[in-house]
């Protein structure tokens, strides 16, 4: 149960966003540019700097939930646990493990990313749009991260949550869906 009374029972980020739709818009557009549009680097990528941040960031449910859309995007768990535990011996291009140290220093604080990680990436290939945005979505990030755990969110154990709400970001995005959203309990999470 989150800390503050919300107006609905959705768990994690989406109870909040579903509370306050008004500040909700405009992080969802952010997300849905960052994570969803038009980029040089896959979803499956960019998701895989959201779910580094918010392992790293230590909360459950937005690494359940981005580890499950990494998954339904084409990766595996066990790409998963060479992110989280042994990054360099991952099965990533050398640009991508130039990204994702940067977006880990980021989730540290970003005063942590240093020119020699910048030119890492760029040696490797990294464009500065690249740049830029593994900053902003670790940073974006590190924003979700603390708002669902600084106002206690509801974690779902089930994984078929996750798989489910990994589906919807796959399919939908994270624009916010037209006839609103299911309840905890309900059978389907739009």
């Amino acid at each position: 149960m989150a800390y503050i009374e919300l107006n609905n029972r959705l768990p994690g980020i989406t109870g909040l966003l579903e509370n306050r739709t008004d500040t909700a818009a405009p992080i969802r557009e952010l997300t849905q540019i960052l994570l969803r549009g038009e980029n040089t680097l896959t979803e499956m990528e960019r998701e895989l700097v959201a779910t580094i941040v918010s392992y790293k960031n230590q909360c459950r449910f937005c690494t359940n939930a981005h580890a499950a859309t990494v998954i339904a995007l084409g990766g595996t768990k066990e790409l998963l646990d060479k992110v989280y535990h042994d990054l360099e011996n991952a099965p990533l291009s050398e640009k991508m493990k130039a990204l994702l140290v940067i977006g880990a220093k980021v989730q540290e604080i970003g005063k942590a990313v240093l020119p020699d990680h910048v030119k890492r990436a760029k040696a490797a290939g990294a464009t500065d749009t690249e740049i830029h945005d593994t900053v902003l979505i670790a940073a974006l990030f590190c924003l979700y991260n603390r708002y669902v755990d600084g106002l206690g969110t509801y974690c779902p154990e089930d994984p078929a949550y996750y798989e489910r709400l990994a589906s919807r970001l796959v399919t939908i995005g994270y624009d916010r869906p037209k006839d609103g959203l299911a309840r905890v309990g309900e059978d389907k999470y739009k």
